[in-house]
């Protein structure tokens, strides 16, 4: 009896010992990974090719270095899988051809478990997918030159049912997490630093971005709708149970083609830009340095405001709620004008600036609140700001009113992402 039971004893801990996974790496760290020979990187590239339906692609633990894209060119229900966010490492800083590293086309994708980096252009892009997840995916760039990083890290656009989830993006120079002229979206518990924007959401609708961690960007998490896209305008993003935190990074982003996002000052907590159906909520937004949350219209960028069919340069039908702020000692930013302007008009940075202007065809008297913004925050001396602009647009003219009461009300924002999975 003793024998066996010795016996079945060691037959369990073989098997416990053969069953244990291997380790996951938390960091990036190249050097400690086997690099891929040629006939790998091959293979890999031809497993892209010849992908159909329903294929797994299984990517070994390594670092790989390539010098063209990865593409999948409308194939459906392939999954791309490595052997870990840290211990598959795509990276495209010797690519010769092509501006995105990865660049998927199909329905119903999952990548899942690796690294992409140093793409010239966007490290992933996906285009015209129903059913896009990225899971467990870091995008970065790693050379230190940040104005020649690309522009996004993960780039879903034009897609429907969106999930990010337990992700980490950074040094984009433009969105770490970008989502844009998309439709049911969910983003959610990751983790963005050291970008220009962490999280975007752009011309999309119904969206939920919540349990993220966006801290050390220059602004943590942005709602816009800008003019001339395929996708004229987005509505209905919530924004909620987020931790933004410090993001205070230099502007690195390339201003080009009037681009909103390189107006953007240093210490941004979250920024809605002619917005619809936004509402914010649940938040811990603190320790940046220039402004908590700003509620703006396209005219506050100074850039020409074109008349496209279905696009409106409005923020209107916002709810800003039950957030955390706390403050950080510093100055507000000067770098940008945004910054000139809230250091000079509100001296500290703002919980809540509201631009106050107003869409004529809606009303023109702001105690009527035509534009239904509404504030119901608990903050004890809460720091809100409304732009009082003159009519000749002089900025030595702008004043501000710190009465918040005339914002008081709700507009809950009604999101369906079920169909997200």
């Amino acid at each position: 009896m003793r024998s066996t039971a010795l016996t079945l004893v060691t037959f369990l801990l073989l098997l416990a010992v053969s069953c244990k996974k291997k380790e996951q790496a938390t960091t990036l760290n190249i050097e400690k990974l086997p690099k891929a020979g040629p006939e790998q990187i091959e293979k890999l590239i031809e497993q892209f090719i010849d992908a159909k339906e329903g294929t797994v692609i299984e990517i070994p633990e390594g670092y790989y270095e390539l010098h063209t894209q990865l593409i999948l060119d409308n194939v459906n229900g392939v999954t791309i899988k490595g052997a870990g966010m840290f211990n598959t490492i795509l990276s495209f800083k010797t690519m010769t051809s092509g501006g995105e590293g990865m660049k998927i086309a199909g329905n119903n994708i999952v990548l899942e478990g690796f690294t992409v980096a140093d793409a010239p252009g966007d490290n992933i892009k996906t285009q015209h997918c129903e059913g896009i997840t990225f899971r467990k995916v870091n995008a970065t760039w790693t050379h230190g030159k940040k104005s020649e990083n690309g522009t996004y890290g993960i780039y879903p656009v034009q897609c429907k049912n969106v999930l990010v989830e337990h992700c980490e993006v950074s040094h984009s120079r433009d969105a770490g997490i970008y989502v844009g002229q998309s439709e049911n979206i969910i983003v959610r518990n990751n983790y963005v630093h050291q970008n220009v924007a962490g999280i975007e959401i752009e011309n999309s609708d119904n969206a939920e971005v919540y349990d993220n961690h966006a801290e050390d960007n220059t602004g943590g998490i942005l709602i816009f709708n800008l003019p001339g896209l395929p996708k004229p305008f987005g509505s209905r993003t919530k924004v909620y149970n987020n931790q933004i935190k410090s993001n205070n990074h230099e502007n690195f982003a390339i201003f080009q083609d009037g681009n909103p996002v390189s107006m953007i000052p240093p210490g941004s907590g979250v920024i809605i830009l002619a917005g619809d159906q936004v509402e914010v909520y649940n938040n811990t937004i603190s320790a940046n340095r220039t402004l908590g949350i700003a509620v703006a219209s396209y005219y506050i960028t100074n850039l020409p405001v074109p008349k496209h069919p279905g696009w409106s340069p409005y923020s209107t039908r916002i709810f800003i709620h039950d957030n955390t702020y706390e403050r950080s000692n510093m100055l507000p930013d000067l770098s940008k004008d945004w910054g000139k302007l809230i250091a000079a008009k509100c001296l500290k940075a703002p919980d809540i600036l509201y631009d106050g202007i107003l869409d004529p065809a809606k009303g023109k008297d702001h105690t009527a609140n035509p534009m239904q913004i509404f504030v119901e925050e608990k903050t004890d001396g809460l720091r809100f700001y409304r732009l009082v602009i003159p009519d000749d647009g002089s900025i030595l003219g702008i004043e501000t009113e710190k009465d918040v009461k005339t914002f008081a009300g709700s507009y809950p924002v009604s999101t369906d992402v079920s169909m997200v999975k």
